[in-house]
């Protein structure tokens, strides 16, 4: 039988991680893993529900944003300065399992469980932001880029504990989008996304472009190719279908029940031309509704 501990302060909490308990938030990829038998429950689980210094939105250094660890995707994508600056994270957050999903499932929960398919880790990393983490001997501050190595495995130590994240202040003329392959509208795991955020300058040309894509490699990754195929270059037509064109050969996915290897390579060239399309239109000002998944863009 399982032990179970919910600390309400992280001293409490990174204890109990240094004597073997696992973490556990919203718990909705824990409890969905030991029903479909991917591995039994933990013998020891520290709740971290309650700790509320990881939890909420806050203004962060240099006019960036804090976002803690325990914040859900529902409280995200209903901020207002996520809605406006951080779009692609508030497409990702908007449609992220089911509305209770969204009710309990946390961002760090997101990130730490390092699916191959988690929506907001592309954001994140087409943001830039940093990851606070913190174990009972010290604290560290690690890109989300570098957080993970393969499925289900991460850089963190077992007693370190993810504190929250700081996403810089996107630069003026910045739009950016997260876009996924849909086969449903609730309860969906990313069959392929792709995040783009592009800077244009005044010139109306790419100044600069990330982009990163989801489930089609052993970890969520930017694809430099992709990025480079956009700048100096207005986003559209040929630059577009260059960037499409790098992420699919820039894709390793894998065969599975949802979709096959060669529909997720053809298909990745598809979302990021999307996502593309949807960051450009919102870097200019137009309105491009969340999530950016529902919107169905005219890209050559």
């Amino acid at each position: 039988m399982s032990r179970y501990s919910a600390p309400h302060g992280i001293d409490e909490a990174l204890h109990a991680l240094a004597s073997g308990a696992t973490p556990v938030a919203g718990g909705t990829d824990l409890v969905v893993g030991v029903r479909q038998g991917r591995g039994a429950l933990p013998e020891d689980l520290v709740a971290i529900h309650r700790l509320t210094t990881i939890v909420g939105l806050c203004p962060g250094e240099d006019g960036g944003l804090h976002i803690g660890a325990g914040t859900t995707h529902r409280e995200i994508c209903a901020d207002p300065d996520v809605q406006a600056r951080y779009t692609a994270l508030a497409d990702a957050s908007a449609i992220v399992g089911s509305p209770a999903t969204r009710a309990a499932g946390t961002l760090g929960g997101n990130v730490a469980n390092a699916s191959p398919a988690a929506d907001c880790v592309a954001p994140l990393i087409c943001f830039g932001a940093l990851a606070t983490v913190r174990a009972a001997g010290g604290e560290r501050h690690v890109p989300v880029e570098g957080l993970t190595t393969g499925p289900r495995r991460t850089t963190l130590r077992p007693d370190e504990l993810i504190l929250g994240f700081d996403l810089p202040d996107p630069a003026a003329g910045t739009g950016s989008a997260y876009v996924r392959l849909e086969y449903r509208r609730q309860m969906e795991i990313a069959v392929v996304g792709a995040a783009a955020l592009v800077t244009l300058g005044v010139d109306g040309r790419v100044a600069a472009a990330r982009i990163a894509i989801t489930a089609l490699a052993p970890t969520v990754r930017r694809v430099p190719e992709a990025e480079a195929a956009l700048l100096g270059t207005t986003g559209v037509g040929a630059a577009r279908r260059a960037a499409g064109a790098a992420a699919s050969a820039a894709s390793s996915p894998i065969d599975d029940v949802r979709a096959s290897a060669d529909y997720r390579r053809a298909m990745a060239a598809v979302v990021t031309r999307r996502a593309v399309a949807g960051a450009l239109a919102r870097a200019r000002g137009e309105s491009v509704a969340i999530p950016a998944s529902s919107t169905l863009f005219g890209v050559d």
